[in-house]
């Protein structure tokens, strides 16, 4: 099971100068896609557990437009584990102006992750 989303990161969004994003945010964003596929897979929200493996890496700015994908790559009685990936796909281009950005020809892997969640013991695996 995959689930895929977009979202444009903004000035909010930016923690350190030159409006760099933080790796926490894209974590954020991984517990979202989570989220969707243990609603869809179990009923239930679920709880993240752990991360196996976080690599950051390209930066992230105020302006960039990321993809978020994620995949249940095996599922326990009530685990499971998920492959991550965040793709830059528009960048911002501050050096030209406040609004200009440039849709990137190949999207650029800024971070991938592999994690873990659990639902609750006595909840049935939900099929439909």
């Amino acid at each position: 099971m995959k689930t895929t989303f977009k979202i444009r990161m903004s000035n909010q969004d930016a923690h350190y100068g030159g409006n760099l994003v933080d790796g926490a945010r894209v974590l954020a964003l991984f517990g979202d896609a989570a989220t969707e596929l243990l609603i869809r897979l179990d009923g239930d929200e679920g709880l993240f557990r752990a991360y196996e493996s976080v690599d950051f890496l390209a930066p992230i700015f105020a302006g960039d437009f990321l993809e978020v994908e994620a995949e249940i790559i095996e599922a326990g009685n009530t685990s499971r584990k998920i492959a991550f990936n965040c793709y830059k796909i528009i960048q911002a281009r501050p050096d030209i102006s406040a609004s200009a950005c440039d849709v990137l020809e190949e999207k650029i892997l800024t971070t991938k992750a592999i994690g873990t969640c659990i639902v609750p013991k006595d909840l049935q695996r939900y099929d439909g």
